[in-house]
């Protein structure tokens, strides 16, 4: 991927290729199982296909081009790779991959280079490596579904208009995500730019970044001395130094039952610009 994305206007080779499943097994082995690294397989390693069910009453689902097809499948796909057409690109990125994985020309990794020419694909649709969101990560995230279209694409005829819909969806999904992670970050920015016009100890600052993070349950008084692994006499002049910062605001519950939350922004905003005033 380091090498996919960043240097996305480089032709797509043969021994690219190469480098980057040498660079995924560089022991020469998948687990404990030897395998041809650095090439195409061959016929020593046998059929490549995905079967399940038990031993004897086995179900191929998949069956890739037998070795001595490679050397032509791969010279094909790789021309019409890098071969300038009117195709939207994003199209091409999920023609790209579906092509590359039927053919499966390694012994191992097909899934993962496959991901690395999608996001290739991707990178040249956008004129840019700097991108926020991963199509490759998004797929590991969704994988039952894709080997499901996956499956679906392979069983035999040419249209693959349902893998596409589906791969068009998933970059969706792919780029909202990352937008929402954005927001995340930005929102912790915003809190810290405010909070940081006095300091903060190291417990404190801890607490707030997890309670940032999406803090499951409330916080109290014997949660944050275990986080900080702290007194709870130290924990409460802690939350005390931070209420009175309104960083941290007390929920309406009180005694045994008394928890604490982070202010919102607009109150905290409020509180930095009542700073500078004074």
């Amino acid at each position: 991927m380091l090498d996919a994305t960043p240097q996305y206007s480089e032709p797509l080779t043969e021994d690219r290729l190469f480098a980057w499943h040498a660079a995924l097994f560089p022991t020469g082995r998948s687990g404990m199982r030897p395998i041809t690294v650095g090439a195409w397989r061959t016929k020593e390693a046998g059929d490549m296909q995905v079967v399940s069910g038990p031993l004897g009453r086995e179900h191929v689902h998949f069956e890739a081009p037998s070795a001595d097809r490679l050397e032509r499948e791969m010279a094909m796909f790789l021309k019409w790779f890098e071969k300038r057409s009117d195709m939207d690109p994003v199209l091409k990125s999920g023609l790209a991959h579906l092509w590359f994985v039927t053919i499966h020309p390694f012994e191992d990794g097909n899934g993962r280079i496959g991901r690395a020419i999608a996001d290739m694909a991707l990178a040249r649709a956008e004129g840019t490596s700097g991108r926020f969101y991963s199509m490759s990560a998004q797929i590991e995230t969704e994988r039952k579904q894709y080997y499901l279209h996956l499956e679906e694409s392979q069983r035999g005829g040419v249209d693959v208009t349902s893998w596409l819909e589906w791969f068009l969806n998933c970059l969706g999904r792919a780029i909202d995500g990352a937008e929402n992670e954005l927001a995340g970050v930005l929102r912790k920015a915003k809190v810290w730019e405010r909070i940081n016009e006095a300091p903060v100890n190291e417990r404190q600052r801890s607490v707030i970044n997890r309670l940032l993070d999406g803090f499951e349950g409330k916080l109290s008084t014997s949660k944050y001395a275990k986080l900080t692994k702290c007194s709870p006499d130290t924990a409460l002049r802690d939350i005390k130094g931070l209420i009175d910062r309104r960083i941290l605001v007390q929920d309406a519950s009180g005694g045994r039952s008394t928890s604490y939350r982070l202010n919102n922004l607009a109150d905290l905003g409020r509180i930095q610009a009542a700073g500078r005033h004074l």
